[in-house]
C-alpha cells in the first residue's frame, strides 16, 4: 500500500520517466473491481487526458499526483502503478491504462482497494486529496515538535498509539505499514492509550515518526512494497509479514502479530509492553 515513503519515491520515478511525454491513449475500468474507486466518471478519462503532456509529479500524503497540462492524475494508497517499455505485453487485467507517445505505458492495478483520479486542476473536492494538501508531511521541517504536540492534544485521551498516528488522517500518508517500525523504534505498543504515555515517550514517538519515515524514504520504500518498475524497496522492515518468524532484534524474544483496528499489528511484548492507565 502506498504510504509517504513510497509516494515520494514513485513520484520522483514518474517525474524522471514521464516528464515531457504525451499521453496518447487512456483506458479506465477495463477490469471490473469492486473496490476500485474513480473520481468522476472513468469513461471521461480519455477525453480529459489524451493529447496532454506530462509535467511535474509529486507526493501528496500517501498519494502520487501528476500534472498534465491543466489536468491532474492521482493514484492513492492501494494502487500499484507499473511502467512498461514500448513493445511490452499489456497485462490482461488493469484498472487504469496510460499509454505515451514513445510506446511505453503505465498500468495501474488494485491491491485491495484504491482510488484513481483524473480531473481538471482545482476541481477535486475529495476529502483525502484535500487533507493531504492542507497538512504538513513528517518529512518537512514544518512538521516539528510543536505541530506534533498539537496532534496529540487534539486527540481524545483514550485513543491508542496506533489510532493517534494512523487514523482520521491526522498524518496523511502514515498508515499501518510504516507504523510498525515507528512504534517499535519508540518502544511503544500500538495498543497503549496515549493518555498513558509520558512526555518522554511522546517525544520518542515524534522523533521516531520523523526518523523512521526518513529512513524508509531514503531507502526507496519498504521491502514489502514495489516501486514504479516493480522493484522492491530497499528499506528492510523491522516488523512486518516478512519478519514475523524472526526474533526481536533488540531482546531476541518472539514477535507477536495481532489483529487490531482493521489490520495486523506487530510488536515485541518485552520491548513494547502495553502501559495500563
Amino acid at each position: 500500500m502506498l504510504e509517504i515513503p513510497e509516494a515520494v519515491n514513485i513520484a520522483a520515478q514518474i517525474k524522471e520517466t514521464l516528464r515531457g511525454k504525451r499521453i496518447v491513449r487512456v483506458e479506465a475500468a477495463h477490469s471490473p473491481h469492486g473496490f476500485a474507486f474513480y473520481f468522476g466518471d472513468p469513461e471521461s478519462y480519455p477525453a480529459l487526458l489524451e493529447g496532454r503532456v506530462v509535467g511535474d509529479a509529486y507526493p501528496n500524503g500517501g498519494q502520487v499526483e501528476i500534472e498534465a497540462e491543466g489536468m491532474r492524475i492521482v493514484f492513492s494508497d492501494g494502487v500499484n502503478p507499473r511502467w512498461h517499455k514500448g513493445g511490452s505485453a499489456v497485462p490482461a487485467k488493469h484498472q487504469l491504462y496510460l499509454e505515451f507517445d514513445d510506446g511505453g505505458f503505465i498500468v495501474c492495478t488494485i491491491q485491495m482497494y484504491g482510488g484513481m483520479m483524473a480531473f481538471p486542476e482545482g476541481a477535486n473536492d475529495n476529502f483525502y486529496y484535500l487533507v493531504g494538501k492542507e497538512k504538513p508531511s513528517p518529512l518537512a521541517g514544518t512538521f516539528d515538535e510543536r505541530y506534533f504536540d498539537s496532534i496529540y492534544k487534539e486527540a481524545k485521551p483514550n485513543v491508542s498509539a496506533k489510532a493517534l498516528l494512523a487514523s482520521e488522517q491526522r498524518i496523511p500518508g502514515l498508515g499501518n505499514g510504516c507504523l510498525q517500525d515507528i512504534l517499535f523504534t519508540a518502544g511503544i505498543n500500538p495498543q497503549t492509550k496515549v493518555s498513558a504515555l509520558s512526555d518522554g515517550q511522546l517525544a520518542d514517538m515524534y522523533k521516531s515518526v520523523k526518523g523512521v519515515l526518513k529512513a524508509i524514504t531514503d531507502g526507496g520504500g519498504r521491502d514489502t512494497e514495489k516501486d514504479l518498475f516493480g522493484k522492491s524497496g530497499g528499506y528492510r522492515t523491522i516488523l512486518s509479514s516478512k519478519t514475523i518468524s524472526e526474533p526481536c532484534p533488540k531482546c531476541g524474544g518472539a514477535i507477536v502479530r495481532k489483529a487490531y483496528m482493521g489490520g495486523n499489528v506487530y510488536f515485541c511484548p518485552a520491548c513494547q509492553p502495553v502501559i495500563k492507565t
